[in-house]
């Protein structure tokens, strides 16, 4: 056969699979998967073929709660060498911006790793007292790669390197989505994607409770976004009237909701169908449930990890059984001002983790919900004189019951300059890959080898394909 008739033959396959999507009422979603197309179709098509065969019957209920830290966390201030020999490299390499190694939190992990200590700043005090506990853990060096990359490799670039390094927004999305800003799904979203069918209610799979993020996003399953409070009304349809008339808000209720025969229109309509169903069902699934007994301190993230916390809380009421969600908290991009302006934003997070992790005790869910943090990058270990720049490979959290805690997985690099994991200044070169890290939390949450080459098509250069983090 002719490449032409090859072209032919594969058209007429993808427009009979797409009538039948069509028919199956696809709607938006399908349309979006069609902009994608092009040298991506194939992966679009096999996961929407993943997501309707898995048929996962899923019988208990687990989450996956990623906390991003936008902005580039300084992962060198964050976890902290702490052996005399290792702290001294780290002080003569960051001077001024150090943290002093008589305030430091010492770690004691179940690994043996070759004399080398680690320490926390003491703002992440309830998160080394979960550490102590199993219930956290760390992974070292993460950040995206296409390839497994050495420093010489790196500086010959005689292998694939992930596109536009060290730019916030970009990396951003090479964090969330594998490909730089413009992607318009992500590795949560995909893993919606795969689970979607255990839930009752499709719509509630993924949560994103801080505004748009593309790691929510899948191929079929698209994020429903909701605030610290709850479901967002749609503000004319709130009330039971309209300029004072009950007339109006029902003629406006059908305006935005009523089927349209032009396919964008319709599209549009059923998006405002979708969202103002799903937040009837959410509003009628928070009713009369009880508050929760768990303090939560003042705060953005910490809003954020209550309302995933109270969403959880309804998962038997909205019929889920596999969940992702996604919160965030921003301003870790330190460039002047680190000693003063990181801690506060440490102790936010632990403050807002350690009431999390309570809140899941109350609910007797610790097991079943996961959570890890993720940023745009790590930071330069050389100090610019106040603050550190844009770097790579970072040290991240891994929060739950279910976690292999007091421990530090993956390889921690040589806190120096000039060593085989640096890339200049300090910044590290990732020894574990983001699609790694991802894998990790996708096979907890269910999906077979066949489903994690599909979600992440990176994952097939690395060896081993997860940590060995959850249980």
């Amino acid at each position: 056969m002719s490449y032409k008739e090859n072209a032919n033959s594969s058209r007429r396959n993808f427009l009979a699979w797409s009538a039948r999507a069509a028919a199956l009422g696809a709607g938006a979603p399908f349309a979006r998967s069609l902009a994608a197309l092009g040298t991506g179709a194939p992966f679009a098509l096999n996961l929407a073929a993943l997501g309707a065969a898995s048929a996962q019957a899923a019988s208990d209920y687990k989450a996956l709660v990623c906390i991003f830290l936008y902005g580039g966390n300084d992962n060198h201030n964050t976890v902290i060498p702490y052996d005399a020999p290792s702290y001294a490299g780290y002080q003569q390499a960051r001077s001024s911006i150090a943290r002093a190694h008589n305030t430091l939190v010492p770690l004691t992990p179940v690994s043996n790793l070759g004399g080398r200590q680690f320490a926390l700043p003491p703002e992440l005090q309830p998160i080394a007292t979960l550490f102590d506990a199993g219930r956290a853990a760390i992974v070292a060096n993460v950040g995206p790669l296409l390839r497994p990359t050495t420093r010489a490799q790196y500086e010959a670039r005689s292998v694939p390197l992930p596109p536009k390094l060290f730019s916030h927004n970009d990396q951003q999305s090479v964090w969330q989505a594998s490909v730089p800003e413009g992607a318009t799904y992500g590795w949560g979203g995909r893993i919606g994607d795969v689970l979607a069918s255990a839930n009752a209610k499709s719509t509630f799979t993924s949560v994103s409770v801080a505004g748009n993020a593309v790691w929510a996003s899948g191929q079929t399953t698209q994020q429903y976004q909701v605030g610290p409070g709850g479901a967002i009304a749609v503000n004319a349809l709130a009330n039971a009237s309209l300029f004072g008339s009950a007339n109006a808000a029902q003629l406006l209720r059908r305006l935005v909701a009523d089927p349209r025969t032009h396919v964008l229109q319709n599209d549009h309509t059923r998006l405002v169908q979708r969202a103002l169903t799903a937040n009837q069902d959410l509003r009628d699934a928070m009713t009369g449930m009880p508050d929760l007994q768990t303090v939560f301190p003042d705060g953005s993230l910490a809003a954020q990890l209550k309302m995933t916390a109270r969403l959880i809380a309804v998962r038997d009421r909205i019929g889920a059984k596999r969940q992702v969600f996604f919160v965030s908290l921003g301003g870790f991009d330190h460039h002047a001002f680190l000693s003063g302006s990181h801690p506060p934003l440490l102790a936010q997070l632990a403050a807002a983790l350690g009431a999390f992790d309570a809140a899941l005790g109350e609910l007797n869910v610790r097991n079943q919900v996961t959570a890890f943090t993720a940023s745009d990058f790590g930071r330069s270990l050389v100090s610019n004189g106040d603050g550190s720049d844009h770097g790579w490979g970072a040290h991240h959290f891994v929060i739950g019951g279910a976690v292999r805690g007091r421990d530090i997985y993956g390889r921690f690099p040589v806190v120096a300059l000039g060593t085989g994991d640096d890339a200049g200044q300090g910044r590290y070169i990732p020894s574990t890959s983001v699609d790694q890290y991802a894998a990790s939390f996708a096979r907890w949450m269910g999906l077979s080898d066949a489903q994690l080459a599909d979600v992440l098509p990176n994952l097939q250069y690395f060896s081993p394909a997860t940590l060995p983090l959850l249980v």
